[in-house]
């Protein structure tokens, strides 16, 4: 099977998968608002004034559940859009930091904007690797964790928890064919550094990995709020 080449039109259906997988390129009259996502990643007042305003929608005294609850969509965002494209075209697109800009819109995750549209020159699994989990969550992660003091435990089980969600979302509303199948590469990306041991998982052909996360997002604290599916909180399934 060939490859099809990322452009905006092959996105822009993407992105009718749902918000998460949403993704511009090229020119955007509405730009306004955007920055590079480096900057949420290294400008401690920007990551502040964000976790500010999610802690105020969300009703949450606790900064680090804001926090939390911000990374884990960033990092759903993220997975989404690639995971996407790696197995529906077979090729990645690049969101290199210095490259991805964002915006905290006035409701949903975070809008993501890629100006100039370009592609990971490696296989889908390692150019997953490379654009999500080096380039982005890496960074991501220890910018939470100095800001607001969310532990790399439940950082790293946010990652997982997120990509999990985004192959479950993928399945069910995704068009086919598939490039690529989707279990096989998550269950890849879930058994490397630094997703590895944060969860266990079973397969449930044809249907989604069941995920068993180590750690807990907090978003329970959240008032009126509970756990999550996969929360280490909720009684354990058998894993095979």
């Amino acid at each position: 099977m060939v490859t099809t080449p990322l452009t905006p039109d092959v996105l822009a259906r993407i992105s009718t998968i749902g918000p998460y997988f949403a993704l511009t390129t090229g020119h955007r009259p509405d730009a306004r608002g955007f920055r590079p996502l480096t900057d949420l990643y290294t400008d401690p007042g920007a990551l502040e004034e964000c976790v500010r305003t999610v802690a105020g929608r969300l009703g949450a005294d606790q900064p680090r559940v804001a926090a939390s609850t911000l990374h884990l969509g960033t990092a759903s965002r993220l997975w989404s859009i690639a995971l996407a494209c790696a197995t529906l075209t077979g090729r990645v697109p690049d969101l290199a930091p210095a490259r991805l800009w964002w915006r905290l819109p006035t409701s949903g995750p975070l809008d993501l904007w890629l100006p100039d549209l370009s592609e990971v020159d490696q296989e889908p699994l390692p150019a997953l690797h490379h654009t999500v989990t080096a380039q982005n969550l890496a960074p991501w992660a220890d910018a939470v964790r100095h800001v607001t003091g969310v532990s790399p435990h439940t950082l790293r089980g946010n990652a997982a928890s997120a990509l999990i969600g985004a192959h479950r979302v993928l399945l069910t509303r995704a068009p086919s064919p598939f490039f690529l199948p989707v279990v096989p590469l998550v269950r890849a990306l879930l058994d490397r550094p630094p997703l590895a041991g944060t969860g266990t998982y079973r397969a449930a052909p044809p249907g989604p990995l069941a995920f068993h996360r180590r750690s807990c997002c907090l978003y329970y604290r959240v008032p009126g709020a509970g756990t999550c599916g996969d929360c280490v909180l909720n009684p354990k399934e058998k894993t095979s």
